[in-house]
């Protein structure tokens, strides 16, 4: 433990406790924005991927501007804004006139803003939440490269990923008790307990972050500008971040469709927080083991494997509505969800461990930095993509109950609810097939 500097700690808690604001969330973002705010589903979700697809956009610039002003000086930044965000997220639908608790059947809720313009207040505090987060994105991970040498930097890594699944777990972990003990308000007081951790980051980074590493100048927003240029350019990169972006589209429904989808359908005692936990708890105990099995195989047929697997992810995600009992004491929609986000993270595990190291043969020799640096453009586009298209599919197949006069209606509505699984099913085989031919075609490096 001495070999790592108290500054290395301090990012890597800081990170851990960004992880779980963010995740306590992000895991009910529709949620909140449909129930709490009254945005349709596709206005929920078209407001979510762009606000989740602007987390991995952004840091492209912000991570440039950051290495101008000093890293600690960003950090700061960034938790005020996350600070001053969760807490504006949490006091909006209180403190507008046209929200208020309501007496809805047996219970007592949180009704939203529907059809007042005061619940757009909510678009500029989002942008308060996506700058300070690009902040982090494009800072921690940096930090712990500066903060280790090179006998240390792999252990440091993985001290680092340790940390943003602890985050990431307990952060959804948090939401479902909540639930269980103030209802849908918990949409609201979630973003409270999001900024009281953000406060103890900013606290920690400014008694305890003091790094002796200086060095290193980075990129303009002007190099950057013309790295995105250069990579849009080339064809061949282009492609390959299209066709991942598939596999990621179906990735995001862990968060675009899921906590609705099972809500709706399996009722208010469903726990989505708890199921998102399953994927990285199984990436967790298994990354490692099949990273390396596959040690000695080629990257691209790892990512393969992973992409063939993601589309029978989703088609067991549709299997739910075929059982009528409970089981293993669950709701039938709720253990096959589970057990199609099982293979949904058995593919990451095949294929992120792969994906950068696949994605750099691809690039022209000497500018493999350069490309590296966009190889994450498939989670802006699957952000927005995923996001959208889930919005679409609910308001087809799994509209929310509460726009229906009776429970028949909203029954007959949601009769062919599956068939949100068989279209991401879809993308995912496609994706799969496409990389094969992508391989094929332009007889890629290994």
């Amino acid at each position: 433990m001495a070999k790592y500097s108290k500054a290395f700690w301090t990012a890597n808690a800081a990170e851990m406790l960004e992880r779980m604001a963010y995740y306590a969330v992000f895991i009910v973002i529709t949620l909140y924005l449909s129930n709490t705010l009254g945005f349709s589903d596709i206005e929920a979700s078209l407001i979510s991927g762009l606000f989740s697809g602007g987390l991995y956009l952004l840091p492209l610039f912000t991570g440039a501007f950051a290495d101008k002003i000093g890293y600690r000086k960003s950090i700061i930044v960034a938790f005020s804004l996350l600070s001053a965000g969760y807490l504006l997220q949490g006091l909006l639908p209180i403190m507008l006139e046209s929200g208020g608790l309501v007496q809805y059947g047996e219970k007592t809720i949180y009704t939203g803003l529907i059809e007042s313009w005061e619940r757009y207040l909510i678009i500029p505090i989002l942008i308060i939440l996506m700058i300070g987060g690009s902040f982090i994105k494009s800072i921690i991970s940096a930090s712990v490269a500066r903060e280790t040498t090179s006998e240390t930097r792999a252990k440091g890594y993985s001290i680092f990923y340790m940390m943003v699944n602890i985050g990431s777990f307990t952060g959804k972990s948090v939401i479902d008790p909540l639930r269980s003990f103030v209802g849908e308000s918990a949409y609201i007081y979630i973003n409270f307990f999001s900024a009281i951790l953000c406060v103890l980051a900013f606290i920690a980074i400014l008694l305890f972050y003091h790094s002796a590493h200086h060095s290193g100048e980075g990129k303009s927003v002007k190099e950057v500008m013309q790295g995105l240029v250069k990579v849009f350019s080339n064809g061949r990169l282009l492609i390959l971040i299209l066709i991942v972006t598939g596999f990621w589209i179906v990735q995001q429904q862990l968060y675009a469709t899921m906590p609705k989808y099972v809500i709706r359908l399996a009722g208010e005692t469903a726990r989505p927080g708890w199921i998102a936990n399953v994927n990285p708890f199984v990436v967790v105990v298994f990354v490692n083991l099949i990273t390396q099995f596959m040690a000695r195989r080629k990257a691209l047929t790892s990512i393969v494997i992973g992409m063939f697997l993601i589309p029978v992810s989703a088609i067991v995600m549709a299997t739910g509505n075929l059982f009528s009992g409970e089981i293993l004491g669950m709701h039938p929609i709720t253990f096959m969800m589970i057990v199609g986000i099982v293979f949904q993270a058995l593919a990451e595990c095949f294929i992120s461990p792969r994906y950068l190291e696949y994605f750099s043969l691809q690039a022209p020799k000497g500018e493999e930095g350069l490309y590296l640096g966009f190889s994450h453009l498939h989670s802006f586009l699957s952000s927005i993509l995923g996001f959208g298209l889930s919005g679409v599919l609910l308001s087809k197949y799994c509209p929310d109950p509460n726009g229906f006069e009776s429970v028949e209606a909203w029954q007959a509505a949601t009769v062919n609810a599956h068939y949100i699984w068989y279209w991401f099913a879809a993308i995912g085989l496609i994706s799969a097939f496409a990389l094969i031919i992508y391989a094929r075609v332009n007889k890629a490096k290994e």
